[in-house]
């Protein structure tokens, strides 16, 4: 999987992140002081990239995190079947076969952006 590790007062606000083994988009993110026994902690609000589902993480802002590497690619919608359309990638060429979205409307000869991750592909 195409992920690196940093610390969590490193993350910010818009950024990734993996909680429970799945990339996550931050929402929110917010610090806790030190106590008397402990250092500071952060709480991070997140949805997941492929399956829109919230979670949450709660750790010391010294801990170790894991960071998603997900990349943004450029693709032209080759054809449109049903629920699948083929992509182009415009930098290599590969055609790929994607669900179409609920809430997109797509049609041939369009140019997309869309979110790549290992196997897993959302558009933008």
């Amino acid at each position: 999987m195409a992920k690196q590790q940093t610390e969590v007062r490193e993350l910010q606000e818009g950024s990734y992140v993996m909680i429970d083994d799945t990339p996550c988009k931050i929402n929110s993110y917010s610090t806790a002081k030190p106590g008397k026994h402990g250092s500071a902690k952060a709480r991070v609000e997140a949805e997941g990239v492929f399956d829109g589902r919230k979670r949450s993480l709660s750790q010391p802002v010294d801990a170790k995190i894991w960071v998603p590497i997900i990349e943004r690619k450029q693709g032209q919608v080759v054809s449109v079947d049903g629920d699948d359309m083929q992509v182009m990638d415009l930098e290599t060429y590969e055609t790929i076969t994607m669900r179409v979205p609920e809430d997109k409307d797509v049609s041939p000869d369009e140019n997309i952006e869309y979110l790549e991750m290992e196997d897993q592909r959302k558009i933008v």
